[in-house]
Order: structure tokens, then sequence, then C-alpha cells
């Protein structure tokens, strides 16, 4: 008794394969063209995260780091005043994040629009600006 083998053939294998193509052809498009949203998203992301451990400093140390002593006082023990009485040995973050286009977030304390500013300029690496040179900061999130 002789069996069939089972298999595609060279035409079911190349329809999948324009398929595939067509497929790519319209999704890769869509996709690469949302880097810059990619990147607004991802300094949206680093500030919760930087203020969430802001939030953590101020819980151990009854006040936030003041702009003198910067978002390094998350990572490094800070001197001047406020003290750090409480600091945490292991710090609040294991290193500061830059942000997308590679600038150091910005931080005030006392804030203008809250307890603290936390911002990133936006593209342009300059105050204000709109679309994607805008300003993001923690008073948007």
């Amino acid at each position: 008794m002789q069996r069939k083998q089972g298999g595609f053939t060279l035409i079911e294998i190349m329809v999948v394969v324009v398929i595939l193509g067509i497929l790519a052809a319209l999704v890769v498009p869509q996709v690469m063209s949302r880097p810059d949203q990619a990147k607004v998203t991802v300094a949206k992301n680093d500030i919760k995260a930087i203020a969430a451990a802001l939030d953590m400093y101020k819980l151990d140390n009854h006040s936030y780091p003041s702009t003198q002593q910067g978002l390094e006082a998350l990572v490094t023990k800070p001197s001047g005043n406020p003290a750090a009485k409480n600091w945490n040995k292991d710090g609040y973050l294991k290193k500061l994040p830059v942000d997308p286009w590679g600038n150091p977030y910005l931080y005030l304390q006392p804030g203008s629009k809250g307890a603290f500013d936390l911002y990133s300029q936006g593209a342009d690496g300059k105050e204000g600006g709109s679309d994607l040179n805008a300003d993001i900061g923690s008073w948007d999130i």
C-alpha cells in the first residue's frame, strides 16, 4: 500500500509569501511612521517613573530634593538643604534616564505648576514649542 505524502506545493508556498509581502507593505509603513509618537510616550513614562521616585524620596525625607540638589539626589545621597536624613542607602533610581532625544530631564522645586516641575523640552530641546517640540511635563500626566 502506497501512502501519499502530505506537504505544500510550490504554488501554495508562493501564494503565502505574496500575501505576507502585501501585509508587510501595508503594515510596516504605518508602524514606522510613528517613531516620534513613541518617543513622546517614552518621555511620559520616564517622567512618571522619576516622579514616583521623587515621591518615595519625600516619604523618606519629608521633602523633595531642592532644585540645587536636583534629580541626582535620587541616585546618590545629596548634601545641602533640605537634609536627606533618611535617604535610602540603595537610592531611588539606579541611574538617571535621559529623554528620548538625548537631553537630561529638567527639575524645579518648588515648581510653578505643582510641588515640583519635572519635564523634557521635547524634540527641539528648547522651552515651549508645539507638536513634537512641545515640553512634556509632570503637569501633563
